[in-house]
Parts: C-alpha cells; structure tokens; sequence
C-alpha cells in the first residue's frame, strides 16, 4: 500500500511538476547570494531514474551545489524505491529513502511524490520549481542556525569513525550522518526516462541516525566503492518530533598517511 500512493501521488503530480519547471526557467530567476547572514541550508530531494519528472530537479541540484561551493549549502539527492517496479530498477534507490519520505508526510507534507524537494526539514517544493526554491534559499541563508554542529571524521577501511561536537538543546533531536556520492550517471534503459543518459549529482548511499549528547564519536561502514575523494559525509542534526534540521555540516575527513 505504501508503494501503490507513492506512485498514484507522483502520477497526480506530473502535471502541476512540469508547470514548475516552466516557472523555474524563467528569465526573471535572479541568483542566490551564498555569503548572506549566517545560515545554512539542507536541501533534500527526492527523485527517481523512473521518473521523467524528475531529470530538471536533479539538474537544478546539480547547479545550486556548483553554485554554492564550500558555502553552508548541503544537497542531499535520495532516489527512493517506489518507482522501480514501473519499468526500470534505479540501481541508487533504497527503501530507507522511501521510508524518510514517508516520514516527512508524517511530520508536515501532504503528499509523497517524485521530485519533492524538504528545505531544512520544514518547507515543501516541487523539486524543480528553481525560481521558489532559490527565492526561499536566500531568505534562509538570511537567518541563523539555531544550534551548532562540528563534524570530523577518520576513515579506517571500510568503517569511519566520527567524532561530533554539538552546541544546542539536545532534548528531542537526532544525529543524521548522509554518505554522499559526489557524481555518477546512468544509461537508463526502460521506463519513462527509456533511451536518457542521466547526469546524478549528490547521491546519497547511506543514511544512519544517532542520540545526540553534546560531544561523542559514532562508527559507521561505508558504502562500496566510497572514494574520499568523490564523496563526501554531512551530518545533520535534526529535531524527531517536528523534523525540523537546526543545523548541518561537512565533515572533515582525516586519512591514515597511506591515502593522502
């Protein structure tokens, strides 16, 4: 049952998916100041390869990564798995992604659908409304985070072991630890995107989550193939009651003197 609404949302919104994009490519867009205020940004998409709707949102992610450089900008691309039944498995989906969604629906959304983009865990979109989602960006990097977080991390073969410092109220919040893919693309060779080469771009692999005290080290694995080089791991602390992100940042990974 969760998998049939998920499809019949995404169909529904096909249509009003493809009005934004018109929106979002609109002269009028102006750019985003990415040196504003002091605060920060956690965009999380969810798409699909199945998807044809969602192409011009994982392309708008793409770009608003590149644009924002080592700003406190996180992009978070999750490829859930409801999809993959309609004709084409997309080989990063994963359930865990699927039931994230699931719980932002529980939290504030209305709908479950593909692309659907969550702003620091409190604001919807239409993944690929560009011209709305940038305009809520700036007045977020505008504010101010209301907690602090600071991430490093040691990579010892196939485990990663992170050391975390948080500077809030801990009551009612939660550590989450996104290992991200920085790049990849697929041939897609059935379903609605049959025929595309499709250009990905902040994929998250894995997504675990913690109590939170004001200062600990967590362990987690890695996923196949991670390249501390073309990947990268964000740390989210997030509130469990509301969902609301109150702060975010990019670890810095330390390497054994044999990788560097």
């Amino acid at each position: 049952m969760i998998k049939l609404s998920a499809i019949c949302a995404a169909v529904v919104l096909v249509l009003t998916s493809a009005v934004y994009i018109n929106r979002g490519n609109s002269p009028q867009r102006k750019p985003v100041n990415f040196n504003a205020g002091k605060g920060f940004a956690v965009l999380e998409l969810f798409t699909s390869e199945g998807c044809s709707s969602c192409p011009p949102a994982d392309e708008l992610m793409e770009r608003i990564q590149k644009e924002a450089g080592d700003k406190p900008v996180y992009v978070l691309v999750y490829h859930v798995d409801y999809w993959d039944r309609l004709g084409w498995k997309d080989v990063f989906s994963n359930p865990d992604f699927t039931k994230r969604q699931y719980w932002y629906k529980s939290k504030f959304t209305s709908q479950v659908y593909t692309p659907q983009l969550i702003l620091n865990g409190s604001t919807e979109f239409v993944g690929s409304d560009e011209r709305e989602i940038k305009s809520t960006l700036a007045n977020t990097l505008n504010g101010t985070a209301a907690s602090s977080l600071t991430l490093q991390a040691q990579q010892q073969a196939s485990k990663l072991n992170i050391q975390y410092q948080f500077g809030g109220k801990a009551a009612q919040v939660q550590l989450v630890i996104a290992v991200v893919q920085k790049h990849a693309v697929s041939r897609v060779k059935a379903g609605e995107n049959e025929g595309r080469t499709l250009s990905h771009a902040q994929i998250v692999r894995s997504l675990t989550s913690f109590r939170v005290a004001d200062k600990g080290q967590e362990s987690i694995t890695l996923p196949t193939g991670f390249d501390f080089r073309n990947w990268e791991v964000i740390g989210m602390i997030q509130n469990t009651e509301t969902g609301e992100i109150l702060s975010a940042d990019r670890a810095v990974i330390n390497l054994p003197a044999a990788k560097l």
